[in-house]
């Protein structure tokens, strides 16, 4: 029974947080990912769909890292331009867009293009059931 427990928009939040932590601190993605499980427990007894709100934290985590690594290659920035990581994050944000069309009962795109095995940093903890 709740009486006093994080309200759904602070287990969005957390979520998140833990979403950006998963990809950027790899050495913990086991802990992270069982966090994130749990998180989507909570939201899905809330009468949530934790893994459609998951999904959609996922795009836009890759919509945002897509957006900052274009925006370096446009400056010509040499340095910090990695087209091979936007790529890469491209199959990932193409895989999230699926997984929210199927939830849907929308068509998918079925070419997803992905260099994963170059960025398991960026490797995503999907719940294969779902």
């Amino acid at each position: 029974m709740r009486k006093y427990l994080p309200t759904a928009a602070e287990l969005i939040d957390r979520l998140a947080i833990v979403q950006l932590k998963e990809v950027f601190l790899p050495e913990n993605k086991d802990t992270y990912a069982q966090e994130i499980a749990d998180i989507i427990h909570d939201l899905d007894e809330m009468g949530l769909n934790g893994e459609f709100i998951r999904d959609t934290i996922v795009l836009a985590q890759m919509n945002l890292h897509i957006w900052h690594n274009e925006a370096e290659a446009r400056k010509g920035s040499a340095e910090n331009n990695n087209l091979w990581l936007t790529h890469g994050l491209n199959g990932i944000r193409a895989t999230a867009k699926n997984r929210i069309s199927f939830r849907l009962g929308e068509r998918e795109d079925l070419k997803v293009d992905c260099l994963a095995e170059d960025f398991k940093d960026w490797e995503v903890s999907w719940n294969h059931g779902s």
